[in-house]
């Protein structure tokens, strides 16, 4: 059986090959915030590392770009003593979720359009994609199972998600022409009614046929 390939930076002198990765990705994220999409060689200038070297480290820009997207290490957007009624933690996970948004936005707005530019396969791998978002909103709300079936509690969870995030931001501001404060409360005010029309008139429940769960 052939053996496996092992990560060049796993493959000894770990640390400095760490700290060279680490480099490289803080320089990417750099040029990001200043508006740039930054290349492999662009990271290398900008890092003094070798084009060679960075190659080792990332074959191509999208490996790079991927690399650089804000790393959330959270598992909840949920305060330290979160409240117990679901519309003040639904509240709580809209505010940290739409503060972390403006302060990484400019790597956001990259990661958004690759996303829009990626093959089906290429999109599942991407950070943008991997269902933070929906995880922190169904903690915020898990105490309305006593009140909406499953599918309805999914309903709600992609309702609120769809009327936040990078996307709801980049549309609010670029198309309706919203300053970032005045779209940040539309959005915390939208998940409110969202979650107030859903105790209110159910979610309807997705048909036959029809994915459950995106997970973005």
């Amino acid at each position: 059986m052939k053996p496996m390939s092992t990560p060049y930076e796993a493959d000894g002198r770990s640390a400095q090959k760490a700290r060279t990765r680490d480099a490289l990705v803080a320089a990417a994220r750099e040029l990001v915030a200043a508006g740039v999409t930054p290349t492999v060689e662009d990271a290398a200038a900008a890092a003094s590392i070798s084009r060679t070297t960075a190659y080792r480290y990332f074959p191509s820009k999208r490996a790079l770009l991927i690399a650089a997207h804000p790393e959330v290490a959270a598992t909840s957007m949920l305060p330290p003593d979160p409240p117990e009624e679901p519309a003040a933690r639904l509240d709580a996970v809209v505010r940290n979720f739409t503060a972390m948004i403006l302060d990484t936005e400019a790597q956001q707005r990259t990661m958004l359009r690759l996303s829009l530019e990626s093959d089906v396969a290429e999109r599942k791998a991407l950070p943008l994609r991997q269902g933070r978002a929906i995880a922190w909103i169904a903690e915020a709300v898990d105490g309305l199972r006593c009140v909406l079936t499953d599918e309805q509690l999914q309903h709600l969870v992609l309702s609120v998600r769809a009327a936040t995030g990078i996307e709801a931001l980049v549309w609010l501001v670029d198309v309706a022409g919203l300053s970032r404060q005045d779209a940040v409360a539309l959005m915390r005010w939208s998940a409110q009614a969202l979650l107030q029309q859903a105790t209110t008139v159910a979610p309807p429940t997705p048909g036959k046929g029809r994915k459950r769960l995106q997970r973005t």
